[in-house]
């Protein structure tokens, strides 16, 4: 099968593992996310070593606001929905609806980066708690921090393999690198509903 063929009724079902190339790409992702998956786990684990350490600075309990995070991870599961209606979309050669879901993913991504953004705002202006306040606070910025880089990097990636959706067309070549995006994706909201259990609710209840 050409690696130039676009959506005419011959790609197959899951393009993504159409050739050698692309199921390498999709086993090689795992290894990649392996790795992501043990990096995190070393913040996680500093994080809850550190999180008792505030300086009399403001504890998480004092500080944390509920109604901010529940709403960015409202989102963030959300656009991780809409990542497996692209991907349905996929298999079904709809290009139309792929690059539809995908957008949507993309303003998802940027609503959390938004309230993230906000959230930090907050902690840094109105309540003096930045990166240098505690050993608590380094710990926090630096987890949740390196999180939201992650999702800016798959905004960034989304945004251009629907450039080059628009360009190319769903070809046994473009179709691994948005599947791989997905998995990526998915992994980065399940890191956050881990984030949003151990550091914010943990944290409120002290």
């Amino acid at each position: 099968m050409s690696h130039a063929e676009h959506v005419n009724g011959e790609l197959p079902h899951e393009p993504e593992k159409a050739t050698l190339e692309g199921r390498n790409k999709v086993l090689g992702f795992w290894l990649f996310l392996g790795g992501e998956a043990v990096l995190f786990g070393t913040l996680f684990a500093t994080f809850l070593a550190l999180r008792g350490q505030n300086n009399e600075g403001p504890t998480a309990a004092e500080l944390f606001s509920l109604p901010i995070t529940a709403a960015a991870t409202l989102i963030l599961l959300v656009s991780s929905l809409t990542s497996v209606f692209a991907i349905q979309a996929l298999h079904r050669h709809n290009i139309a609806k792929l690059k539809l879901w995908l957008i949507v993913t993309v303003v998802l991504g940027l609503g959390f980066l938004g309230l993230e953004i906000y959230e930090f705002y907050e902690y840094v202006v109105h309540e003096s708690f930045n990166m240098k306040t505690s050993a608590f606070s380094s710990a926090f910025y630096t987890l949740v921090g390196f999180h939201g880089a992650h999702v800016a990097f798959g905004v960034v990636w989304i945004s251009l393999l629907i450039a080059q959706l628009y360009r190319k067309g769903l070809t046994v070549v473009t179709a691994p690198k948005v599947y791989v995006s997905a998995m990526y994706w998915h992994f980065i909201d399940v890191v956050w509903v881990f984030i949003f259990s151990v550091v914010y609710l943990l944290g409120k209840v002290g």
